[in-house]
């Protein structure tokens, strides 16, 4: 009875503390702050416009809550609204076996770098928090009756494939998370292994029919970024053009000298003096076309270490170099502050432009503690805390690793999941292993 009161009080303190986590968020960022990304959805759905480029998912469900709130404000509100959620589920999972320490995870919302990015309307930071909200109620319910547990489970699976149609670079992780909310009392890795293909395959099948046979999304051809990154990066290495199309020496010049950089893919699309790369490949009609994949794989076999150096070069500066976090450009001067006149977003910025030199806004530092969360939570994963830290830290790490073949930006965004994992999974790890095993032993007679 005693442990049974203790418990009551950390829940009501744990959703008090996230309901003025929430108001407090929504004092300080209230409509939320447009990103040239979220301008460009928003400008489609006047005309319903559905691409692929940004997640036609994310256009629809802007659509329906628009009414709340006319702009980013309510898109702002549902992400905000799901990322308290998120950490009141994760918190009410710990818990059960310590109290105390569950208290700890709402305060985590409010640290950076997960609280200087939440108000910004970006599709990677709703993506991790559907992530952790789905695995953070599984966890939450697994000693819960069927009546309770069931619709929990159902509403993690929806939340789970939400996520990754938000963000179909995740196919790679999604595996190891989609383990986890299959059997979240323990982890098996044989188990996890033989259900990578065939969740990989059924999942890229959910992407395809979600994207061009329910919304009937326009081909945009987001992967040739991918592409044009690489042509770039493998010009510098091998000091060659190696793009397809016609080019003057001035302009092979400085495509193999003065365009790449490690950091973004659209220099060669929206900054000076690169932009006549994508104009050229637009005007000649490449850019979307066979043409184009033919000329990025001849570039791979003919240069692979120049294509590896370019890749370990990106991944190296998305890692340990300095990430772009908490955006903040006016859309018509990039050189000003979009919120200038407003004094709380600014003193968020200041607490950005402070911590930004730090290891706390460097993606290599939450991948490192993800994978020694993983480490430490392997002893434990035939226990419902060490599974739930395998499931995220593992996905996480798996996430930010297919950056090396698939990224094309540094921003601290793309590492989103891996911050709200390493945050949760932190204090997940550190319950003391003979209370959570006395409660397990609890659970399992329960069962």
């Amino acid at each position: 009875m005693p442990a049974a009161r203790e418990s009551r009080r950390a829940a009501l303190l744990i959703v008090g503390l996230a309901a003025a986590g929430f108001a407090f968020t929504v004092y300080v960022f209230y409509p939320g702050i447009l990103t040239f990304d979220s301008l460009y959805i928003y400008k489609d759905m006047a005309k319903r416009a559905f691409g692929d480029w940004q997640s036609p998912v994310l256009m629809a469900l802007w659509m329906l809550v628009d009414p709340i709130a006319t702009g980013p404000g309510s898109i702002f509100l549902v992400t905000a609204a799901l990322y308290w959620l998120a950490f009141i589920v994760v918190a009410l999972g710990v818990a059960r076996q310590s109290p105390q320490l569950a208290l700890l995870v709402p305060l985590l919302g409010l640290a950076p770098p997960a609280f200087v990015l939440v108000g910004i309307i970006w599709r990677d930071i709703l993506f991790g928090i559907s992530w952790l909200l789905a695995a953070g109620l599984v966890f939450a319910v697994i000693d819960r009756r069927a009546a309770v547990r069931i619709p929990a489970q159902a509403a993690a699976w929806a939340l789970f494939a939400f996520g990754l149609l938000l963000r179909p670079n995740a196919l790679a992780a999604a595996p190891v998370l989609a383990a986890y909310l299959a059997w979240p009392s323990h982890f098996s890795l044989k188990r996890t292994v033989l259900l990578y293909l065939p969740a990989v395959l059924g999942l890229f099948a959910l992407v395809q029919v979600t994207y061009y046979g329910v919304f009937g999304a326009e081909r945009q051809h987001p992967l040739h970024s991918i592409m044009v990154f690489d042509l770039g990066g493998i010009s510098r290495f091998a000091d060659e053009n190696v793009f397809p199309g016609t080019w003057s020496a001035q302009e092979s010049a400085l495509i193999v000298r003065g365009c790449y950089k490690p950091i973004a893919w659209d220099i060669y699309w929206t900054q000076e003096p690169c932009m006549f790369v994508m104009e050229r490949l637009e005007n000649e009609k490449l850019f979307g076309t066979p043409a184009l994949t033919q000329a990025w794989w001849r570039a791979i076999v003919s240069h692979p270490l120049a294509y590896l150096q370019h890749r370990a070069t990106f991944q190296w500066t998305f890692l340990a170099g300095t990430n772009l976090a908490m955006w903040s450009r006016d859309f018509d001067d990039p050189d000003k502050i979009a919120f200038a006149d407003k004094p709380r977003l600014m003193a968020v910025k200041a607490v950005n432009d402070a911590l930004n030199p730090t290891p706390l806004f460097r993606a290599g530092a939450w991948l490192l503690l993800d994978i020694a969360l993983c480490l430490i939570a392997w002893r434990r994963r035939d226990t419902p805390s060490g599974a739930f830290i395998l499931g995220i830290c593992g996905s996480a790490v798996v996430y930010v690793m297919t950056f090396f073949a698939v990224g094309v930006s540094t921003d601290l965004r793309y590492a989103y999941w891996a911050v709200l994992a390493g945050m949760t999974g932190t204090v997940t790890a550190l319950q003391r292993r003979r209370a959570e095993a006395f409660g397990e032993q609890q659970l399992s007679v329960a069962t």
